[in-house]
């Protein structure tokens, strides 16, 4: 079953939902504090309307003192000018002797508590028909007479004023919301240009405008960084790119001169009938070419493995002189032939290395000494401790002295000092390459130093405790 990788959710989406969640939050939470802080204000002033009338009431009652003619006049005056007011008073538990409307309140007052004060947390919420009433139950004692009142205000204009409010508030929370959005939006869009203009400019770059680079300084400050990191790898690629283009050139030259030869021996050998000595000479001549060229290729698959980290050295615990005693065996003839002396100087501990590996860089590195030693000299390979975890071992063979501008390409491949040296015991120019890249690939070091006529190669690998 094919697996679909989705899509990441777009920047823009991303922030204006963000944005959107965010405001949608903080108006909500304004809203509710809005429309409570409102509610508690009418509370308030509820309560404060409830006492004036209470103690309206309370002042008349004690004034007149259980006549109940006077005390029904002067109560239907008691609070002239307050529009819905309502209040009922009996004497005990009797039905109401006087009420300044129709509305009936002593079924609804039946489960309210009574005090003897007013206080406003005894303020209760009663339903007659339609309308809300937030009411009280109030004991008033005088003299000779207990009586019971019973006051409310209508709270429909309260009621339709929050009702309108909440329905503004939304309509008000959905227009913000909105316009917000488009806000964000907008500021995404705007925001986004200086990379839609990166986008633009890294799409003209080609790999023949390697060379391009992005201005830093013409980018925010928050892309500075992405600036800086492309234009680092636009740096890698170039190299990169040359490296491969010299790299091209340098096999094709290579290849081309001993596959010339082959082709060159082969095409005079058959411009006329030949002896079999001469034929025979003929295929051991192009065996040799063929040896060379199969070297060659074998060593730039080794290059090939080693940049794209496919080198996997079985590390193993070293003797260094044991090591290097057999490549002083394995060059005894060829340093004979040459005239040159070997010498070992040190005996230092074990080295953590891959053996096979750590042979084939010493021997490139043996093999170049000895090439470039003159008769009746000595190469020297000398093991010391470079600290308390790294041994060094460094390759010094006298001869001429390399140019510092050339001491820094001597690990490149198909490098040579001297371009115009091209027989074949100057081998293909790939041998100090490999040697870097194994020594690379075991976590050591490779360094290369030249003066008053000494040359010396030397590697750090880490020692074995």
């Amino acid at each position: 079953m094919k697996i679909v990788s989705r899509r990441p959710m777009s920047l823009t989406i991303r922030v204006v939902l963000f944005v959107a969640i965010t405001i949608s939050v903080c108006l909500i939470l304004v809203r509710h504090l809005l429309i409570s802080s409102i509610e508690h204000h009418f509370i308030q002033q509820d309560g404060e309307e409830l006492a004036v009338i209470v103690h309206s009431i309370e002042d008349i009652l004690v004034q007149h003192n259980g006549q109940v003619a006077e005390e029904q006049q002067s109560l239907s005056l008691a609070v002239a000018g307050h529009h819905g007011v309502f209040y009922q008073v009996s004497m005990g538990d009797c039905r109401p002797f006087f009420s300044n409307s129709e509305l009936d309140f002593v079924d609804a007052a039946k489960e309210a508590p009574v005090s003897t004060q007013f206080n406003q947390s005894d303020i209760q919420h009663w339903q007659l028909g339609d309308n809300m009433y937030r009411g009280v139950v109030t004991l008033i004692k005088t003299p000779n007479v207990e009586y019971r009142v019973i006051s409310a205000i209508d709270m429909s204009f309260h009621t339709h004023f929050l009702t309108e409010l909440r329905h503004s508030l939304w309509y008000i929370l959905l227009g913000s919301c909105l316009l917000t959005l488009l806000a964000a939006w907008l500021a995404v869009y705007q925001g986004l240009n200086p990379l839609r203009g990166l986008s633009d400019k890294m799409r003209h770059i080609q790999t023949n405008k390697l060379d391009v680079r992005l201005d830093k300084h013409a980018v925010p400050l928050e892309l500075e960084d992405m600036v800086h990191s492309f234009n680092h790898m636009l740096n890698r690629l170039e190299e990169g790119f040359q490296r491969l283009s010299h790299f091209s050139a340098d096999i094709a030259h290579e290849l081309r001169t001993p596959l010339t030869n082959i082709i060159t021996q082969t095409q005079v050998s058959l411009s006329k009938v030949r002896t079999n000595d001469e034929y025979r000479d003929l295929l051991f001549s192009n065996l040799e070419e063929q040896e060379r060229l199969n070297k060659m290729i074998s060593d730039m698959l080794l290059l090939a493995k080693s940049q794209n980290g496919l080198i996997k050295p079985q590390k193993q615990s070293l003797y260094l002189k044991d090591e290097i005693n057999a490549l002083f065996e394995f060059f005894e003839a060829l340093a004979e032939e040459s005239q040159i002396r070997l010498q070992l100087i040190g005996d230092m501990a074990y080295v953590s290395a891959d053996q096979t590996l750590l042979r084939h860089a010493l021997t490139n590195l043996l093999s170049n000494a000895i090439r470039h030693t003159l008769a009746g000299e000595t190469v020297t390979v000398r093991l010391s401790e470079q600290s308390p975890d790294m041994i060094s071992i460094s390759v010094l063979n006298p001869g001429d002295t390399i140019p510092q501008e050339h001491l820094t390409h001597l690990f490149d491949r198909f490098y040579r000092v001297d371009p115009s040296r091209q027989r074949h015991s100057d081998g293909a120019g790939l041998g100090l390459a490999i040697a870097k890249a194994i020594i690379e690939a075991q976590g050591g070091m490779i360094n290369v130093a030249s003066a008053n006529g000494q040359t010396e190669f030397s590697i750090l690998l880490h020692k074995t405790f």
